[in-house]
């Protein structure tokens, strides 16, 4: 499969987490297949239509935004380097995750200390940016549109992002952007399913490196674990 984008994720361990994070968005992201919805009392809206925006990308935690490869890079150079960082990377522990409202989505954030993981985070953006293409005129002005904070937007001119480095937060979402009645809603209904299928204390041993389709759908290209 010829993939127009890449990135490094965070992705749940084989269990209860990863198959009903796959099933909650409709993505299999470690498989590449679409997965039926389970039925969630409570809802304010289809949960076709709460998972629409974040579906493509599948159960994850961004630790490498998505990047086009530069001029001279290659998939397989690009898996040299991710296998080689991952040799030498150290596991994370977090006290476990826990489901809350970020602005209008809700995402699993960490609980206790996460200064591992942020280490973690910046060391693997750091990592592949000599992989990263640059921004086009098109992609910064998309990435300005939002509004964005002038640290932000020198992020994005350094990194290619604006929400890495001091800006980090680690988070797998789990909805699009809700008005805030239904997200108080949707977080109601899902809370309680959820919390039990978390994982406490949460290891984080491994790094999934992602390769997007030309249908914006992403797929696991490789999984290795954290042994540094």
């Amino acid at each position: 499969m010829v993939f127009k984008r890449y990135a490094v994720y965070v992705t749940p361990e084989p269990g209860p987490l990863a198959d009903f994070g796959a099933a909650w968005l409709g993505w299999n992201c470690l498989a590449g297949r679409n997965v039926d919805h389970p039925e969630v009392p409570g809802l304010p809206m289809p949960l076709a239509e709460i998972t629409e925006t974040p579906r493509k990308y599948g159960l994850h935690a961004t630790m490498k935004p998505p990047f086009r490869l530069c001029d001279g890079a290659s998939e397989a150079t690009l898996l040299a380097a991710f296998e080689g960082f991952c040799r030498t990377a150290t596991p994370v522990s977090l006290d476990g995750l826990t489901l809350a409202r970020l602005g209008r989505f809700l995402a699993l954030v960490p609980e206790g200390d996460d200064t591992a993981l942020r280490v973690l985070a910046a060391n693997t953006l750091r990592a592949f940016e000599p992989f990263r293409a640059p921004l086009t005129e098109v992609e910064l002005a998309r990435r300005r549109a939002g509004g964005l904070s002038p640290e932000q937007d020198a992020l994005l001119l350094q990194w290619g992002y604006p929400h890495v480095m001091q800006a980090f937060r680690f988070h797998m979402t789990l909805t699009g952007k809700l008005p805030r009645k239904q997200a108080i809603a949707t977080q109601t209904a899902l809370a309680p399913i959820i919390d039990p299928l978390v994982p406490r204390p949460f290891f984080i041993t491994s790094l999934s490196l992602m390769g997007e389709d030309a249908l914006g759908r992403f797929h696991l290209i490789e999984q290795r674990a954290l042994s540094g």
